[in-house]
């Protein structure tokens, strides 16, 4: 955990979020702006990510913890800390995230993650027996209204979001939410994510090497899919789970609405994209409809 007093831990907490951000900007860049292709892309990033989340634990246990806490219990592959099926997730995230982003801008891409992850894990709840307060079923409609009205015709200019692309994000953000689920009750989330992106290096290796004999990889598109994998992956995860164990589920859960926000930001000034009073309006009826979702209730 990251300790300090409540200015150090908003800071570390805004940085984790533009990390999350950037991983929506650096993939569409690259696939936008260099003739890397998005297989290449996803198994360079999974590739970075594991081996910075690696670094991460390794140096951790040398230093005792700090921001890298983690344990690294040791040789491949049954010790290993995660899972296949949390791997098989987390691949399934990356690989869809790319191809969606052939087709989508930044700020549309991350407003369909975002929403994804959260109906999934809703949904999950939902099917676990939990119950949902008036105000939370109002805020589920709304949030579904906001993403039917982002994939209508005409709701971006020129066009209304590539529907393969806009499916594609959708899986890819249920991919990430079964991922989320799956690694909930883990007690050591930095070791695991790390040992789930070290099962997917196989993945990787396999969608690398149609793209290495297609020679379809140029170093600005390497190098930004490397920034995607080890700093906004590995390094940003890193700083969020130590910092969570500072915030509350609410407030977890909350800051994250921030997310497609950032992102939004970042296709407008590093991508020229532009930001239509459509989407801030759907942007304001996903993120507010998930925010009387996800908010606690009132005590009384």
């Amino acid at each position: 955990m990251i300790a300090g007093d409540r200015p150090r831990i908003i800071g570390w907490t805004v940085v984790a979020m533009i990390a999350f951000a950037a991983n929506s900007v650096l993939c569409r860049w690259a696939l936008d702006r260099t003739a890397i292709d998005p297989a290449a892309f996803t198994g360079i990033r999974l590739a970075a990510g594991a081996v910075m989340l690696w670094l991460c634990l390794r140096a951790g246990r040398r230093t005792g913890g700090g921001v890298w806490r983690g344990s690294w219990p040791g040789s491949w592959p049954g010790s290993w800390p995660g899972s296949w099926a949390g791997a098989a997730a987390l691949s399934a995230y990356a690989a869809a995230f790319s191809f969606a982003y052939v087709g989508l801008p930044a700020a549309s891409g991350a407003l369909l993650l975002f929403g994804a992850v959260q109906v999934t894990m809703i949904a999950a709840g939902l099917i676990r027996g939990e119950r949902l307060r008036p105000l939370q079923w109002l805020g589920i409609v709304l949030a579904a209204g906001g993403l039917v009205a982002l994939l209508a015709p005409g709701a971006q200019i020129p066009q209304a979001p590539d529907p393969v692309a806009a499916v594609l994000m959708l899986a890819s953000g249920a991919a990430w939410g079964a991922y989320s689920l799956i690694g909930r009750r883990s007690r050591d989330p930095l070791a695991t994510t790390a040992g789930n992106f070290m099962r997917s290096l196989p993945l990787a290796v396999l969608l690398l090497v149609p793209a290495l004999l297609r020679m379809e990889i140029d170093l600005q598109g390497v190098a930004l899919a490397v920034a995607s994998g080890a700093v906004a992956s590995g390094l940003g995860y890193a700083v969020w789970y130590a910092v969570l164990p500072a915030l509350g589920a609410a407030q977890a859960a909350s800051v994250q609405l921030s997310v497609p926000v950032i992102a939004a930001l970042g296709g407008t000034v590093l991508l020229g994209e532009a930001i239509t009073w459509h989407l801030v309006v759907v942007s304001v009826a996903v993120l507010g409809g998930i925010a009387l979702v996800i908010r606690p209730a009132a005590r009384g």
